[in-house]
């Protein structure tokens, strides 16, 4: 029997809507924010994520779908968002608009990982990116965004850090005081980190297998200029004046080389889905347009996983299926007949209308009207046929009203208020 392939799922639509209700409040709170759609190719020049996300990260180095076109070029699957999206402001020259340039996306991603709870290797991710300005209230902008969307979702339960990364060359004299830190302890460290403190050393901040060994390891704030500490201070005072809760870790870096000054994470409490609690984060990127190719554009944007989104809600046993508003149950061919031009007029109307295509009998029908989650049951006999009248049965309470069947569109859209 052929099966799915390895670290990917199947949305049935046993659990599509929580998809549905995701991408709706996404996109309603990028209208809000005033972030336009962009669409990206799912496959790219391998070269634009080895330049973009960083030769020494763990995505780039063990984690891509790289393969040859038939003209021998090297394309990888895109591991993520934020690359294709510089790519295509730097090719288009979307930076040289005189506004701030606020571009969302919504799709696929793809990561040769080790599948586990809350990790696939075709996953998919919302998110936005700014360009143009340098400005900290940006920066908490981004933050409150993404606040928006958890809370409009119900995930009141996630919890907000941010931090700051400094500039590059201060993050260079940061990773050299932290080598050597290091250093004595070096070989008690796993083998991930120990590939990473020649290449990369700040990833190791974010093990959770050394983390008792890296305890008083050197801060990065202590490495960072006025400037720097100044715009962190500003996105900090800016977000808790938005009424935002926050707490700020000193050891947040992110997984990705590109980021500059602020950066921040949400995540759930881990008995929410076993192992894997980070279900999204962001931060500034202000040098990797010009590294790309385009001139020096401060940046900032946010990330989330959708199917981590989507598992929280399944754990805060969010409802799966959207309640339709009437499942037609006819009785008789004569009453099949009939409903056909009421179940055009109710939907050309915008309400959500079903009916059994088994055809079974009224009794089954009233079932399936239940299992379909139809608030009322519109139900058509011969009595009903002759009369253009339909019997409407509210399924909750079992009341029932005989209803003229030009009223009947009117009757169901009352009930929704």
């Amino acid at each position: 029997m052929l099966q799915k392939p390895k670290g990917t799922a199947d949305i049935l639509p046993t659990h599509i809507n929580r998809w549905h209700t995701i991408e709706r409040v996404v996109r309603r709170a990028c209208q809000r924010y005033d972030y336009q759609e962009l669409r990206t190719p799912i496959f790219e020049a391998t070269d634009l994520f080895v330049r973009g996300v960083g030769q020494a990260t763990d995505v780039v180095d063990k984690e891509m779908f790289t393969f040859y076109d038939k003209a021998q070029r090297s394309m990888t699957l895109r591991p993520e968002g934020t690359a294709g999206v510089v790519r295509a402001v730097v090719e288009h020259k979307l930076y040289a608009a005189a506004d701030v340039q606020r571009l969302y996306y919504v799709g696929p991603m793809f990561r040769y990982e080790q599948p586990q709870s809350g990790r696939y290797r075709q996953f998919h991710q919302w998110g936005i990116e700014a360009f143009g300005s340098a400005s900290p209230l940006l920066d908490a902008e981004t933050i409150a965004l993404g606040h928006d969307v958890l809370t409009q979702l119900g995930i009141a339960h996630a919890a907000l850090e941010i931090n700051t990364v400094g500039t590059a060359a201060e993050r260079g004299r940061y990773a050299q005081r932290l080598r050597a830190h290091v250093a004595p302890i070096a070989d008690q460290l796993c083998s991930d980190c120990r590939a990473r403190l020649g290449r990369n050393p700040l990833r190791i901040l974010d093990c959770k297998k050394d983390a008792a060994l890296l305890q008083d390891v050197p801060v990065l704030m202590d490495d960072l200029g006025a400037e720097s500490i100044a715009h962190f201070e500003a996105v900090c005072r800016h977000v808790a004046a938005m009424g935002i809760a926050f707490v700020h870790n000193r050891r947040l870096v992110r997984g990705l080389d590109y980021y500059t000054h602020t950066a921040f994470e949400w995540s759930v409490p881990v008995d929410t889905f076993g192992s894997i609690h980070a279900i999204g984060g962001g931060g500034r990127y202000d040098d990797l347009v010009a590294h790309l190719g385009g001139p020096h554009t401060p940046a900032v944007g946010l990330a989330f996983g959708i199917e981590r989104l989507a598992r929280v809600l399944d754990a805060q046993c969010v409802g799966e299926r959207p309640m339709l508003d009437a499942c037609f149950v006819a009785m008789g061919d004569a009453a099949v007949e009939a409903i056909v031009p009421m179940l055009s007029s109710c939907r050309r109307a915008g309400l959500a209308v079903t009916f059994d295509a088994l055809h079974r009998k009224p009794k089954a029908q009233l079932k399936f009207a239940v299992r379909a989650q139809a608030r009322y049951a519109v139900i058509v006999g011969d009595d009903e046929v002759a009369a253009h009248t339909v019997v409407l049965k509210h399924l909750a309470t079992e009341r029932q009203q005989i209803v003229p069947q030009e009223q009947l569109i009117t009757m169901l859209h009352a009930s929704e208020e």
